[in-house]
């Protein structure tokens, strides 16, 4: 078991929520409810679970994260920057023409980026195809796969899935995060029951609340003890999590804030964040 020091692990996904709702207001616009809603995710896995650093970038043992939904990279950029990864001049310049730090990640626009997510549906079955290239190497790196509840709309999702099932890929962790919220509102096709597909392609399967980072400890402690499957974690949450404002937005896929909203939006963040704190601390 890995030693956990939760109230840092709160520190670091505020860290994270922070740098997503600076990069929001320099650009007035973005997916800035993605960035929030996966803070909690994106700080366990990359300060507490994956066997990952800064430093480690082409070791070949290095955990891999695949972001399969490529528009959430502003939590990517915003947890890169909570390591160190990236400035805040280079946050400012998030969607900007021009910028690096593009909307959807892109392999060799940051250091770090494994995967160039965007067509969504892909990333699942590239991350089973490293993960199966891993195993038959003997290289116990672990390969985890972000992914949105809309992914799963994709038949190319449970072809993957299939494949991981059959060829039993303990190395393979499938985020499955469901805001169940899509562009044009709610979710176009339903996706339940969910986590009884995954099991029925032969996958170790727990649903989670992915706002909830004492519970993520422990689902994904759990996870690591099952090394004949693949593992999908199913996180519930919640788009613009820590902003009642922005949990508010009637179409939070894509949102422009004006600049007289933003004062609010921090005062809120900053009142909801220390109350999590506290609660983490007791």
């Amino acid at each position: 078991m890995l030693a956990v020091n939760l109230p840092n692990l709160k520190k670091r996904a505020r860290d994270v929520r922070l740098n997503v709702l600076y990069q929001g207001m320099k650009f007035g616009q973005g997916y800035i409810g993605q960035g929030m809603q996966t803070a909690d995710i994106m700080a366990l896995l990359h300060f507490h679970e994956m066997n990952w650093s800064p430093d480690r970038l082409e070791d070949p043992t290095r955990d891999r994260f695949l972001l399969s939904t490529g528009h959430y990279a502003i939590s990517m950029y915003a947890t890169y920057a909570a390591l160190g990864m990236l400035t805040r001049d280079q946050l400012a310049s998030y969607g900007q023409d021009g910028s690096k730090l593009s909307l959807g990640a892109e392999v060799g626009h940051v250091p770090g980026i494994e995967f160039s997510g965007g067509s969504l549906g892909q990333g699942l079955g590239v991350s089973a195809g490293l993960a199966w290239g891993l195993a038959l190497q003997g290289n116990s790196a672990r390969v985890f796969n972000y992914m949105s509840d809309g992914e799963t709309q994709e038949g190319s999702v449970w072809e993957a899935a299939m494949l991981a099932g059959s060829r039993g890929m303990g190395n393979l962790v499938n985020i499955v995060d469901v805001n169940r919220v899509q562009a044009d509102g709610p979710l176009v096709l339903e996706i339940e029951p969910l986590a009884e597909k995954f099991r029925a392609f032969g996958w170790w399967v727990e649903e989670v609340d992915g706002n909830d980072m004492a519970a993520l400890v422990e689902v994904f402690e759990k996870a690591r003890d099952v090394a004949d499957k693949p593992k999908a974690i199913i996180c519930h949450t919640q788009i613009g999590a820590g902003s009642p404002t922005l949990e508010s937005y009637p179409k939070a896929h894509f949102v422009r804030v004006e600049p007289d909203q933003w004062q609010g939006i921090y005062e809120e963040f900053e009142v909801a964040s220390a109350e999590g704190l506290k609660g983490a601390a007791q």
